[in-house]
């Protein structure tokens, strides 16, 4: 029985990418650092999964002469990054991805619960839902967090989490991700996966989801089916979701 959804954020509840690497971007400028990354080099450090491991990365690679005094300088950093995307989010009223606001009240409406599980920072994921869900009406009954887990996508660790804070089993939900490095987490932590690609991930091998599709699909404006499962009318509905479930329980 299918009793929960779970979604990653970055790329698969919105488009968020971006405004991390314009974060990023606004931080150095504010500590005066001649750092820029651009979509190119970003897309490249997008294989580090974790803000704050990527930042380390970084530095480790392309800044190793002063390596030491810019990993002390990388928590002042992060957090004047973690502030930068807020504000960005904010300003740009950044949206749900299509068909994401539709399933999760779908999803609502049925009694299914909802979690999220993300390498992301809390404080990020809070500020995404505030502008898109009214006060007080957050729908994620758990938020699993990347500051929560002990190692990042694609350890499964996070989705174990989430899994944990659900009260329930693997096999009673689907994860919804957009990258490899997130299935390959929710399939270690035994959970069927549903990815939708993203900006970042165009290029990213989606081998181990059951179905992959360029978006979930409105009524009108359906996705691009990309590999596995196929959806009536371009569109992922819970109903559909549903009887994939079912029928992959037999």
């Amino acid at each position: 029985m299918l009793r929960a959804l779970i979604f990653d954020v970055d790329g698969t509840l919105a488009e968020t990418e971006d405004l991390h690497r314009q974060a990023f971007n606004r931080a150095f400028a504010e500590l005066g650092l001649p750092w820029h990354w651009d979509a190119a080099l970003y897309a490249d450090l997008l294989t580090v999964m974790g803000g704050k491991e990527r930042l380390a990365h970084y530095i480790d690679t392309q800044q190793p002469a002063g390596a030491e005094a810019f990993h002390a300088l990388a928590p002042e950093i992060h957090a004047r990054k973690t502030a930068a995307y807020g504000a960005l989010v904010v300003e740009s009223g950044l949206p749900l991805r299509p068909g994401i606001a539709r399933l999760i009240a779908e999803a609502r409406a049925a009694g299914i619960r909802l979690a999220v599980a993300t390498t992301t920072s809390r404080p990020n994921v809070d500020r995404l839902l505030a502008i898109n869900f009214p006060p007080g009406d957050a729908p994620f009954d758990v938020i699993a967090a990347g500051d929560e887990a002990d190692r990042k996508k694609p350890a499964p660790d996070v989705f174990l989490l989430a899994l944990a804070g659900l009260d329930i089993a693997a096999s009673e939900a689907v994860a919804v991700e957009d990258s490899a490095a997130g299935i390959s987490s929710a399939r270690a932590a035994g959970l069927p996966v549903l990815a939708t690609r993203s900006r970042y991930t165009g290029s990213h091998k989606l081998d181990g989801a059951f179905s992959a599709v360029s978006d979930l699909g409105e009524p009108g404006q359906p996705h691009q089916h990309i590999g596995g499962v196929e959806w009536p009318g371009g569109v992922v509905d819970l109903a559909g979701l549903t009887r994939w479930h079912e029928a992959s329980d037999d």
